[in-house]
């Protein structure tokens, strides 16, 4: 199913390490937070619509782990891994993300970034601002040049999507 919307994420880099992505959703928080934080329903949107999410995995506890596995169209398998740092429900999910693709040599401590989610409620409608803090301007270079963003913007359209079906 085809997603038209024209709320679509804004990504900037405020300083050599950082990526800042902020995108409105037409649904409240509660409902974003929960597309967000539950396996069944990342694995409605976390594909971007180029494959199928085949691993969900969310222990929502600071320390807890998370783990998301896709398979692309192509047969190609694509998976990241993190741990919470803070939870603050309908608020704010503070994690580490690693991509399990590494090249030899790099270490995951190296490659790993830590990401702010804020969810952020007015009149109904949801601002999520995703603060993506890397190790260097090489990591956060290496990411945006990974083709991130056009896989983000679908995915958080499927976001949308899938909090405004919980209504």
């Amino acid at each position: 199913m085809a997603v038209a919307t024209s709320r679509t994420a804004k990504v900037t880099l405020p300083t050599d390490e950082q990526i800042l992505i902020t995108r409105e959703f037409d649904a409240p928080r509660q409902l974003v937070y929960r597309a967000w934080t539950t396996p069944e329903l990342v694995k409605r949107w976390w594909h971007a619509n180029r494959g199928e999410v085949t691993v969900a995995e969310i222990d929502l506890r600071v320390g807890g782990k998370w783990r998301y596995v896709a398979v692309a169209d192509d047969g190609t398998e694509v998976g990241f891994h993190g741990e919470y740092r803070e939870i603050v429900p309908n608020e704010r999910l503070v994690s580490t993300e690693i991509y399990e693709g590494l090249p030899e040599g790099v270490s995951e401590e190296d490659a790993a970034t830590l990401n702010t989610a804020t969810f952020t409620e007015a009149n109904g409608r949801t601002i999520v601002t995703i603060l993506v803090q890397a190790g260097s301007k090489i990591s956060r270079d290496a990411i945006i040049d990974s083709g991130m963003e056009a896989g983000l913007q679908d995915a958080l359209d499927l976001a949308e999507q899938v909090a405004r079906s919980l209504r």
